[in-house]
Parts: C-alpha cells; structure tokens; sequence
C-alpha cells in the first residue's frame, strides 16, 4: 500500500493497482480487499491505493504506471450515502475512514478518481465496480442532485463495469488483459457493462428506454426500472441495452453465484482481517470493529425488500460457504491475542438464509413478478435451518469461544414458516446479546406491500414467541424493530397509526430510518415517478420536508423533543381523539392549550381526506370574561 513496501518486496512495478474511496482494510467484509487478494492469488503484482488525494497527482503516481491497468471503486458503501444523510447534511463521521474523520473520500468518488487516472495516465484500461457502479450502471434517479443522471460508465470513462460480486469478472478480465488482449474486445464477459455503438445491439438483447427519454418521462423511468429487475437473475436473465445519445449502454447477463468450493476459497485467502498499520497512529478504523470478530457464511438475499439494494449487487440466489470453512475461519479467530472469547455475528445479508428458497430456481431461475417471502411465503419455499443450527452448535463448542451472536438481520417470516423450532429456541437462549434487532419496518398493509414485506401479523406471532421462549428460560430480552418512516405509499395517516401500534406494543425504539432512495432500487423508482414499475399504478410519495418530519416524529412520540411535531401531525391527520390520557393517547391531555389551538386553526383547510371535522378559519375565540362581569381572582395562583 505504500512505496516503501513496493521497495521490500522488490518490485520494480505493479500489474494492477485498486484504487478505493475506504482506508484499506484487508478484510473479507470489504470489497476491495476480496478483488486485491484475488488478483494476488492469479499471480499478479498488486497495489491499494486507498482515499488518494485528488487534489494532487501524487497519490496516483507513487506506484508509477500499472503494467496492466486499474480496478477503481467508490468504496463500500456508495460514495453519497457515505457522506451524506437522508436530510442531505455532511455526515460528522465516516466509520470507513481513518479515525472516523469524514471528508477523506470525494463526492461521486467513482467518477472523481476515474476522471483523474485518465488524466494522468490516458487510454489505460480502466475497470470500475462495488456498490456504487452497481446501483448506477443504468440511467438513474440521483437523490442528491434531485434528476436522473446517465450511467456512472458514461461520467467515468471507464473501460468496463462490473457489477454484482465481482470474482468471476475480475479474474477473467485480469487474464485477458495480461495475455495481450485489448480492453475493447472484452465484451462479452458476464457481469459487466459497456459502451457500443448503437449497431453494435447484442443477439436477443431487451431494451429500455433511453436516458434522454427515462430523463423526461417518469413512466418510461418506471418500466425500464422493472425491465431492469426482471433481468437480474443469472440463468433467464438476458442481455439489457440503453441509448445514452450516440452510445448504448450494454449489460450482459449476470456472473453465475460461486458455488460452494469458490466461495469456501476465496474466504481462504489470507487476509490480514485488520486495517493497514499506517492508520494506527490516526486511531485506526472504526469500520473494522464490528466485523474483527464476525463470521460470513452466506450471499445474496431471496427476501428481495424493495428499499434494499443487495438484490441488486449480491443477487437473490444464496450460496453459503461450507460449515468447515466457516469453523477453521473461527479457530483461527481464537489464536487471534485481541479475540475475547466472544464471535460478534454469524451472518451475511440475512442471518438464517444457508440455501436457496427453492431447488426450481437453480434450473429455471428465480421467479420474475413475485418475491419469496411477501406478502406471503411461496408454496414452494423449502424451509430448513437445521444446517444453520449446527453450524452455531459447531461454533459455541469451539474452545476459547465463550459466545456466539447473531447480529446480522434475522427474517422472522422464514423462522414462523419452520415446523423444527429447535432453532428458534436456541437462538433465544445461546445466541441474544440482550436485544434481537428485526425488521418489520411498518405495520400498515398497503405500506408493507410497497416496502415488500411480510403484513405485522407475522411480527406479532413471532414475537409472542421470542418472548414465550424468553420466559420459559429465565432471561431478560427485547427485540429491537427496525422501521422506515415515509417511505412511497406512507400517508401521515399511516404513520399514525404506525404509532399507536408501538403504543400498544410497548414499543420504544431508539433509532428509525427516515427512507433513504439510493440509486435504481424499485422504492426509488416509486419515490422518483410516483408509479408502481410493478404495476403501473400511482403510490402516494410524502416528499414534503414537514411532513416527513412529522412521520419520523409519531414513531418517537415519546420523546419531549418530538412533542410538537407530533401535536401538528395529530390535528393535521384529524387524529385529536388521540391527544389525551387514554390508553391509546400518544402524547397528553395538557397539549390541548392555547398552542394546540393555534395549530389546529393553521390545519383547519389542510387535513388528510377522512379528518374528524374542521374547525372554522374565522372562528372567534370569546373572550376569557364576557364584557361587562366583573373580573375574578383565579383561586388557585400556584396553578394559574
């Protein structure tokens, strides 16, 4: 990572630099560790440059100029939602930076850094992946710049997109690069995207709709969004082209999952499973903490929310790593001098997933138009967490492991659909760290449908259970819900009600995610074109900041500080019956004061179809003492 190491090993140059908007840590966890080990174990001579400067040349040239060409990506984590929040405010802390300091990495680091090597370095092959090129490999909607920007591959100029996860690709282009052919032959390696000209249309291709057109259309938007999405799955998923001007946007179809035997080698690799000592003195790198001590055994995810976008870049088909390799991963952990006993997760995308959600799709793929788990399980999802099981009995045996959590996400719906609780029970007793966080994210159907996820009855039987179980063992244990608030198709009155669920729930929950549109995923597409791309209908999308605020707001009614925002949303929503002391009320019967009187004349005109009645604009408060009566004393001066 640095020239004084190039001068250890010896080299006189590298074949490949990787180029990172994160500090370099080489960990599984990371993406661009995976791609630099990789390329090392193919044989080549191998660089990281990790949050070079832009500013300068100097960074891009310290390794001098790459035998073969460069692998750039923006980071873990796409580059605006890394410095930027849900309210478009700078973040104060970047976890994937040294020290946690932000500004290390530019806006738009994909771009930035792309445009800087070609700069310098010319027609070099230039190869962009991770996160960031995958969610923006198509003209897509850009939240922060508020319009729909043209593929990443047109702003960077690079050479090649690969997209998804990436060691097929990488590998094939590493390769055939090194045996002498041109960059501009590789177009027909699965996984990636390129630029052609517009009579360079692959055999059976699908199209849609053009950047020019998806720019000014938002109905054209929403069907090349599900064209897009029906395309994703790597055994029926065919070619997708898109006009960008003179240019088309080709994707071929996607890389196939690694099967087991690849997946079980590439964690192998000897990753340090730290970050480069040259952050030691800047306080290291936070992101590291919570993954030092945790295990991935699977990828992808056939849960498939519409909000998330590991359907998009690791893909609906799980593979999962063999149990021997995630326990010889473990022993080696416990050698570690800084492992405490304690294994912080065993998880991936979603925790309990180790297989497919059925064996029709490794043959015919995964179904286009439905997903496996909402709004109700698949007849023909097969159900089984008995290889997950012994995999953590495996695990908690191990000597020098004192515990095993879990702490990725945990899908709820797919435990209630297993007839063994042998599972459930274990995981309540051995494998809590005090709080179990789910997902349920809403309450209100038609919101969970947009969300696509499982309706809260499926929440409620589980957590009737989780604390049956809880009890049964003698411990102290909460769930912890995850909830989006304003998320497409979520009115104020959903919201509402949204809290008075977690009023009867008990529910208080510490931190809830306002919804967040990243690029291409279909609540994007919703949010952006206020159309279903499923269905074509309109979703009502809350995009006004006060009301936003106000949804946030009800799913923390009980906080002091949110007491007016949810007063307005009550009266605005036509909701009073719930400003009192019953047991339903969310904040108290003293709200109805002078203050909830001015509010309730301010939303007199405004509020949501179905409002308890309104209260007259030119209504005349009368007066405290009717003209003419004499003035009494209050009896009361201490209460006055």
């Amino acid at each position: 990572m640095t020239k004084g190491e190039l001068k250890e090993l010896g080299w006189d140059s590298v074949d490949y630099i990787c180029v990172t908007g994160d500090a370099y840590v080489d960990h599984p966890s990371f993406g661009i560790a995976i791609i630099a080990r990789l390329l090392e174990r193919e044989g080549f001579r191998v660089a990281v440059l990790a949050q070079p400067n832009v500013k300068a040349d100097t960074d891009f040239t310290k390794f001098g100029r790459p035998n073969y060409g460069f692998f750039v990506t923006g980071g873990n984590v796409d580059s605006m939602v890394s410095n930027y929040s849900v309210t478009k405010h700078r973040r104060a802390k970047d976890a994937y930076s040294p020290g946690g300091v932000a500004g290390r990495r530019p806006d738009r680091a994909l771009t930035v850094y792309c445009k800087k090597i070609r700069e310098i370095y010319g027609d070099i092959p230039l190869m962009i992946g991770g996160l960031e090129a995958s969610l923006r490999r198509f003209a897509h909607y850009d939240y922060w710049a508020d319009c729909v920007m043209p593929s990443v591959l047109i702003d960077t100029g690079a050479d090649l997109l690969s997209y998804g996860m990436g060691e097929h690709q990488t590998a094939e282009i590493a390769r055939r690069l090194a045996n002498g052919e041109p960059v501009e032959s590789l177009h027909d390696i699965r996984g990636t995207c390129y630029l052609a000209g517009l009579t360079d249309l692959p055999q059976g291709a699908v199209s849609c709709a053009s950047f020019a057109k998806v720019s000014e259309n938002k109905e054209s938007y929403a069907r090349a969004c599900k064209i897009q999405m029906d395309e994703q799955d790597a055994i029926t998923g065919k070619p997708v082209v898109q006009k960008h001007g003179e240019m088309l946007l080709v994707q071929n179809p996607p890389a196939l999952p690694l099967e087991q035997e690849e997946l079980d080698a590439v964690y192998a690799m000897p990753f340090m499973k730290m970050y480069h000592p040259s952050y030691e003195s800047q306080g290291g790198v936070p992101a590291i903490e919570e993954v030092e001590f945790s295990l991935t055994h699977n990828r992808g995810c056939f849960g498939n929310c519409n909000f998330c976008s590991i359907a998009l870049h690791q893909g609906r088909r799980v593979t999962s790593r063999s149990m021997g390799s995630v326990v010889n991963e473990a022993v080696r952990m416990t050698k570690n001098p800084r492992f405490k006993g304690y294994i912080h997760d065993v998880g991936g995308p979603t925790a309990n997933f180790r297989k497919p959600s059925c064996q029709k799709q490794l043959k015919y793929g995964l179904c286009r138009n439905r997903k496996c788990l909402a709004p109700a399980p698949c007849p023909n999802l097969e159900v089984d967490e008995s290889e997950y099981l012994e995999l953590l009995r495996r695990l908690r045996s191990l000597d020098g492991v004192r515990k095993v959590f879990i702490r990725s996400g945990i899908r709820y719906d797919y435990m209630m659909q297993d007839k063994d609780d042998s599972f459930f029970k274990e995981l309540v007793e051995h494998h809590v760290s005090g709080q179990l966080k789910v997902a349920p994210e809403h309450c209100v159907p038609k919101v969970l449908d947009y969300m696509g996820k499982p309706h809260i009855e499926v929440y409620q039987k589980f957590s009737k259970k989780y604390f049956d179980y809880t009890r049964e063992i003698g411990k102290e244990q909460y769930l912890v819900p995850y909830l989006i608030s304003s998320h497409p198709g979520c009115t104020l009155k959903d919201a509402v009600a949204l809290a008075v669920f977690l009023k009867r729930n008990r529910l208080r929950p510490e931190q809830v995610q306002d919804f967040y549109p990243t690029p291409s995923t279909v609540s994007t597409c919703m949010y952006y074109t206020g159309l279903d791309p499923m269905t074509m209908k309109p979703v009502y999308v809350p995009k006004d900041p006060k009301e936003k605020a106000m949804q946030r707001a009800l799913l923390q009614y009980f906080m002091p500080q949110n007491r007016q925002l949810v007063l307005q949303a009550l009266i605005k929503a036509g909701r009073e019956d719930l400003i009192g002391n019953g047991p339903d009320c969310l904040i108290a019967h003293d709200a109805r004061s002078f203050e909830a009187s001015r509010i309730r004349k301010k939303y007199a005109d405004k509020r949501e179809p179905g409002g308890r009645g309104r209260t007259p604009q030119n209504a005349k408060k009368p007066s405290r003492y009717a003209k003419g009566t004499k003035k009494q004393k209050p009896k009361n001066k201490g209460n006055r």
